[in-house]
């Protein structure tokens, strides 16, 4: 009995269960865990052999979950902008210091996306994105309205 006891006494512990790890050991982040033990803090799925990275306080996350929960969100839907199922980067357009995703980059007035065809290209005014013929446009109205409040 006592060299059972003596030996579990030199196993190390796992950090999250603290239970002597009697078989396999996974390590990480400079830490001993039970396979089944080294889990997202999110979605609690097991991280044995699939990819994690951790946060600013060294919480373990799946990459879905840590995107969800620290990705950009966009300004327009309010989603966070993270890669799709299977891609590991994204795109991101950041304009008026506000975030958007790809398709959701569009001008305020008519709709039309700014970063495809002709109205390629924001022209903000006032703090709207807008497309260069909305801006005219806004421009125009702005200075007639000028023009006859004298």
């Amino acid at each position: 009995m006592c060299v059972f006891l003596c030996l579990q006494n030199t196993l190390e512990t796992c950090n999250h269960c603290s239970k002597p790890i009697m078989e396999r050991i996974l390590r990480a982040t400079g830490k001993a865990y039970h396979p089944h033990c080294f889990t997202c803090v999110v979605c609690h799925r097991s991280l044995d052999g699939i990819p994690f990275t951790v946060d600013a306080s060294n919480h373990i996350h799946c990459i879905e979950d840590f995107h969800k929960k620290f990705a950009p969100r966009c300004c327009v839907c309010h989603e966070p902008i993270m890669p799709a199922p299977g891609q590991e980067e994204t795109v991101r357009i950041v304009a008026l210091d506000r975030d958007f995703h790809v398709q959701c980059y569009r001008c305020e007035d008519c709709g039309s996306l700014l970063s495809e065809g002709d109205n390629q290209g924001c022209y903000p005014l006032d703090g709207h994105v807008l497309c260069k013929n909305c801006n005219t446009s806004r421009i125009q109205a702005l200075t007639a309205k000028a023009t006859t409040d004298l």
